[in-house]
């Protein structure tokens, strides 16, 4: 069973940044394609990732709304995968929620992830 813990939420002004991390215990971390998905407050989790990478960090995908600004990375020494999220709008405000999945391949769709962090929020004042 694998145990994904997020951390690194919190309050910002609009324009800066935010570091996300999500650590793995409990299985083969470099086995796991991972990704970041997010809900707003009064709405259904997206229905994409909003970022997601694959097992060996060299294949990355985006949302369109939040390209060019977040940027997934993964450690797999550290067992850890990240989100850096620069130039913060209101409108990233939500939980955000890590996912990991056994496969090489990247995925983006949450139907398709087995393991689920609890969430960390995070909130962008304009």
């Amino acid at each position: 069973q694998v145990q994904l813990v997020e951390s690194g939420g919190g309050l910002v002004q609009a324009g800066g940044s935010l570091r996300l991390s999500c650590t793995a215990s409990g299985g083969t971390f470099s086995s796991y394609a991972m990704a970041w998905f997010r809900q707003a407050p009064g709405k259904e989790r997206e229905s994409l990732a909003a970022a997601a990478i694959n097992w060996s960090g060299d294949t990355t995908y985006y949302a369109d709304s939040v390209k060019g600004r977040f940027t997934i990375s993964r450690d797999n020494a550290k067992n850890t995968v990240y989100l850096q999220m620069n130039s913060l709008k209101p409108e990233d405000t939500a939980v955000y929620y890590c996912a990991a999945v056994i496969t090489r391949n990247i995925r983006v769709s949450p139907g398709l992830y087995n393991y689920w962090g609890q969430g960390t929020q995070v909130t962008v004042s304009s």
